[in-house]
């Protein structure tokens, strides 16, 4: 008689929030999964008894509660015995302040807070939080560095250092060869991974496009955040931007990015559509079309996070003729999507995050 499969454990998930609708959403919502168990909090001193009780895998945490804020708790988590956690933002400016804040913490991602209640908290929006969790469970913590604190250019650079990108983009006739271009994706553990490499690019380094997996509104923070700390320009794309020398466009969040190549240079293509992969922005909508626009003028990187997206689009992009390397293992947060990307035959390289920015250089 066969023995049966031996069950691994559910994922303990805390939610810590003083909103009883959110609770109810976020409990009902991961509660649905069967390899999932989810209590709640409705503050953070009433959290710390419940990990003292069970130490919970991953925690989804308001940032704004009473007698502790989520900023407080989490330096509190990360410093003494450190979990992995989720910021569970609204869309409000100070929010998603707050939120960047908790990722230099050491949150490893951010979901939006559902506004209404359980059913009218849509399919995506529920696929997503499911993914992020899952994703958040094996991450690996480290001490981290806040953004402030960085490698390269501290605070923001002076307008006369940034690069003149008005005399920089190719001609529209064609004539000025195509410049090479680099394409990245990434998800739990991206922006930390980004800050390192996007610090580290010259005023000369290639055009880079990017999609980190990040809720609608964050990426337009986080693209300003890292604007500030490099000498690149980074901003968040906007339909028929020029990828050029010096820049880096991170794809907005809830919109695919794409890349097209017209009358003599490469431009983004903002677009909704369906989730690909499970994510919109989709790093498979970006490698893919990067593939067909530039070919062997381009390098793929993929990044931390959990999951596979981008390994069809990374190996589309080597077919082409594109270099493709991967992060690897001991760098990552999370392992996911570069193994991934790495057995299914779509790296040509596998190399640490502190070595990338030469990658991207050489």
């Amino acid at each position: 008689m066969p023995i049966p499969a031996e069950k691994s454990a559910p994922i303990q998930v805390l939610v810590v929030d003083d909103s009883a609708v959110v609770r109810q959403v976020m409990q009902a919502v991961l509660s649905q999964e069967p390899d999932m168990e989810v209590r709640v909090a409705s503050d953070p001193l009433i959290a710390m008894q419940k990990i003292k009780q069970l130490r919970p895998h991953v925690i989804l945490l308001d940032l704004e509660m009473p007698r502790m804020d989520g900023l407080t708790f989490l330096r509190k988590i990360m410093s003494e015995d450190p979990i992995p956690t989720l910021v569970c933002s609204g869309l409000a400016a100070s929010g998603t302040e707050m939120a960047l804040l908790a990722l230099d913490h050491g949150a490893v991602g951010i979901v939006t807070k559902p506004k209404l209640g359980v059913g009218e908290f849509l399919h995506e929006s529920a696929l997503m939080l499911i993914d992020m969790v899952r994703a958040a469970a094996p991450a690996r913590l480290r001490t981290r560095g806040t953004l402030a604190a960085a490698p390269g250019p501290r605070g923001p650079l002076p307008a006369s250092s940034r690069p003149n990108h008005s005399t920089t983009r190719p001609a529209r006739q064609g004539a000025t060869p195509l410049n090479r271009i680099v394409a990245i994706g990434a998800s739990t553990g991206g922006t930390e991974a980004l800050t390192d490499i996007l610090t580290a690019m010259p005023l000369d380094c290639p055009g880079i496009v990017i999609v980190q997996h990040m809720p609608e509104l964050f990426t337009a923070a986080f693209a300003k955040r890292l604007n500030d700390l490099c000498q690149i320009e980074v901003k968040e794309g906007q339909d028929g931007d020029r990828i050029i020398p010096g820049r880096a466009i991170i794809a907005p969040g809830n919109r695919h990015l794409a890349v097209r190549c017209a009358r003599g240079f490469y431009y983004v293509e903002v677009t909704d559509g369906p989730l690909v992969s499970r994510h919109r922005p989709s790093v498979d909508v970006l490698f893919s079309s990067v593939a067909s626009a530039a070919g062997r003028n381009a390098t793929g990187i993929i990044l931390t996070g959990m999951g596979n997206d981008g390994t069809r689009g990374l190996l589309e992009m080597k077919k082409a003729g594109a270099h493709t390397v991967a992060q690897d293992e001991r760098s990552c947060i999370v392992f996911g999507m570069p193994k991934e990307a790495i057995s299914a035959g779509a790296v040509d390289s596998v190399a640490p995050l502190s070595r990338i920015p030469r990658l991207i250089l050489s």
